[in-house]
């Protein structure tokens, strides 16, 4: 395995990451890059990169920051976000990988990326609906806040600085298991 297919899954780690705290920034980033020539996609992924998926993915990803900020309607989508970031997470790493065999590429796609995205998601699914017991929902728009810069500076990391992002990846899972311990803590 060379360095460049380490660093293309570590890319792909990072961005399925950033997908379960918004199922589309990272995928807009990802076609943002792309369009612009910093990241190469695998050829069978290559569509994600062209204006068509670049202007969809962003108005996605608009609108789903903006529907995060409104209480409750934040939970009603997250019970739709756990098999969409999974998806998501899937689409990234199998988009990033190249020059690897499809059947290994569909395995990490799946394992890696996938996985890392339903487990970041189900972490913050359940850091939200902790939220929102605790504080009747008012603590969670500053949650959305802190999931979307997550999510952007994740995916910036993932694409500027892949290994550093698989870093923060851990940092996160840790972090965020610590705040849900001290929301669920019964006084």
């Amino acid at each position: 395995m060379n360095f460049e297919t380490i660093l293309s899954i570590c890319l792909g780690i990072g961005l399925a990451s950033a997908s379960g705290f918004r199922v589309f920034l990272p995928i807009f980033a990802l076609s943002l890059a792309s369009y612009f020539g910093v990241i190469p996609l695998n050829e069978n992924w290559s569509w994600i990169g062209g204006l068509p998926a670049l202007i969809s993915f962003g108005a996605a990803m608009i609108f789903e920051i903006g529907a995060y900020y409104i209480p409750f309607v934040d939970n009603l989508l997250d019970t739709i976000a756990i098999p969409l970031a999974t998806v998501a997470g899937f689409v990234v790493m199998a988009s990033t990988l190249i020059d690897v065999d499809s059947t290994i590429t569909t395995i990490l796609a799946i394992i890696a990326g996938g996985g890392t995205a339903l487990a970041t998601q189900s972490l913050t699914t359940t850091t939200r609906l902790a939220s929102s017991v605790k504080t009747a929902g008012v603590g969670n728009p500053i949650l959305s806040t802190a999931e979307t810069g997550t999510a952007i500076t994740l995916s910036s990391f993932a694409i500027f600085l892949p290994i550093v992002a698989v870093i923060l990846v851990v940092i996160i899972f840790a972090l965020i298991y610590w705040i849900y311990k001290k929301i669920t803590i019964k006084n």
